[in-house]
């Protein structure tokens, strides 16, 4: 496993992150084996985590405050979000601050996430959702720097909307904005448009999620492809997503090198962009840890191939079915 800094934060993580998601709110999730697979995962080298409480309700905070637990001599980058209070995803101007991230809420979460976690601190706590609209308000700020101040957390970021990486420019701008998290994938490339170059000149940890677009890049997608109602992936992946997610994936297969699997170059992608610090991936179990581990070997795509997989840029906007 190789390791990058997280901006200007003193913290080295695994270029390989384990995102806690599908282990905290999936329906078919097993404890057990999220626990075997998150230790195993710690094993092979990954130290960055990330959860969140509407993960369950707490529940994927749980299972990574057990793994901690069970290695007090680890050293594990723990990172968590706290859920809007109007529960709305994405957020967005039509809500007030003050419906979303009043201090009391964020004062309450961090203190149930840390419960959670059985820590005394929060490497990284991070807004679940965000609007730049509120970034002038100044009750955010002091509640974040009065929870930085008394070590309740060691860093704050944002996990930015889906398919609106521009939408938290003016907050990095703030200063006290340490990491963020964002969708990048292949199709998904527009961070590199703005939020790169701000986040390279400011130092800010890069924290890549979806990489591999909610499945659209596993490559085992096909045109009948279905899921049961109760799978959110029902609707992401409806009449209206999925032909052209599949359509485009395989062109992309069309330019896998020798002996790679789609996933592995999508994740390999990610890598090559030295601004990114880390791509979280949901590894549910030992199958998928061991196949998503392995890239993290410091060989990344060649220019030429990068370069091919830029025209397969695919800029969405959201939709209800997205998010």
């Amino acid at each position: 496993m190789k390791y990058r800094k997280l901006g200007k934060t003193n913290l080295s993580v695994s270029e390989i992150g384990h995102g806690l998601w599908g282990m905290g709110d999936w329906k078919d999730a097993n404890d057990r084996e999220s626990l075997d697979t998150l230790q195993m995962s710690l094993e092979m080298g990954c130290n960055f985590f990330d959860s969140a409480w509407s993960y369950g309700s707490g529940h994927s905070d749980k299972l990574l405050g057990k793994l901690i637990e069970n290695n007090p001599d680890a050293r594990i980058v723990a990172a968590s979000k706290i859920p809007p209070k109007n529960y709305k995803w994405p957020g967005t101007s039509k809500s007030k601050l003050e419906e979303v991230f009043p201090r009391q809420h964020i004062l309450e979460y961090t203190e149930k996430i840390l419960e959670s976690l059985g820590t005394d601190h929060i490497d990284i706590l991070q807004f679940h959702v965000w609007d730049d609209s509120w970034s002038d308000h100044d009750e955010w700020k002091q509640t974040i720097s009065e929870l930085k101040s008394k070590n309740l957390i060691r860093f704050f970021g944002l996990s930015l909307n889906r398919w609106e990486p521009w939408n938290g420019l003016k907050a990095i701008r703030t200063g006290l904005i340490d990491v963020v998290q964002v969708i990048y994938n292949i199709f998904d490339q527009a961070p590199e448009d703005e939020l790169f170059p701000l986040c390279k000149k400011m130092n800010i940890g890069v924290i890549a999620r979806v990489p591999l677009d909610e499945g659209g890049l596993s490559g085992k997608l096909m045109m009948n492809s279905q899921f049961p109602d109760n799978d959110w992936r029902a609707r992401y992946f409806g009449a209206e997503n999925l032909p052209p997610t599949v359509a485009r994936a395989e062109a992309l297969k069309e330019l896998l090198p020798e002996a790679m699997s789609l996933p592995e170059m999508a994740l390999r992608y990610i890598l090559t962009n030295p601004i990114v610090s880390t791509t979280i991936v949901g590894m549910r179990n030992l199958h998928h840890l061991q196949e998503d581990v392995k890239v993290s070997d410091g060989k990344g795509l060649s220019q030429g191939l990068i370069l091919e997989l830029k025209a397969h840029r695919w800029d969405r906007k959201v939709t209800p079915w997205s998010d």
